[in-house]
């Protein structure tokens, strides 16, 4: 028998989040990094705690509250020595906050961050202000969404690689009109 279930039906295309639970769910930087770890493959705990050096306990607990904010799924159980296995996965491939909340952005980061520091190569990383009319920044927008989204994947046994786009105003000084 393989360590691996057997070809899963893929998830959801999108989902939107917008759920009090489901922010609640992203304000933690291990369910960040919990859903990026699910991003290409159903795991178990004990793979998933395993791969990001944390308690099988402590990510059973996490993966609890993911999945209760309808984020995460079991996806197979499988019977083995006696017990079951049940392998998580994500419920949609891309997840996408209308409205994000400044504690789900801030445990995104961190994530983010995490992964960084674990980082065995260089990473790319660029702040950059740009003054754009509003139609370039959605041209911008529109434009980094589609490399990100049309970018062809390698081979499994290829490294995993952090795609993060960010593209927001920013917001006035304090006592400053924003029509400028």
């Amino acid at each position: 028998m393989s360590d691996q279930p057997s070809r899963l039906p893929p998830p959801e295309d999108v989902l939107e989040i917008g759920a009090p639970e489901q922010f609640a769910a992203l304000a933690h930087p291990l369910r960040q990094r919990l859903l990026f770890a699910l991003g290409h493959q159903a795991a178990t705990v004990g793979q998933l705690a395993a791969q990001l050096d944390g308690k099988k306990g402590n990510v059973a607990h996490h993966l609890k509250v993911l999945r209760d904010a309808g984020l995460v799924h079991v996806a197979e159980t499988r019977q083995v020595r006696g017990g079951t296995e049940q392998y998580y996965r994500r419920t949609a491939r891309r997840m996408v906050v209308a409205e994000p909340q400044a504690a789900g952005t801030a445990a995104m980061l961190a994530a983010v961050a995490q992964e960084l520091d674990l980082s065995p190569v260089e990473p790319q990383l660029t702040l950059r202000h740009l003054r754009l009319s509003p139609a370039k920044a959605r041209e911008l927008g529109e434009t980094l969404a589609g490399l990100v989204d049309e970018a062809e994947e390698s081979a499994e046994e290829q490294p995993l690689h952090g795609v993060l786009v960010a593209l927001y105003q920013q917001a006035p000084p304090a006592g400053a009109s924003s029509s400028g």
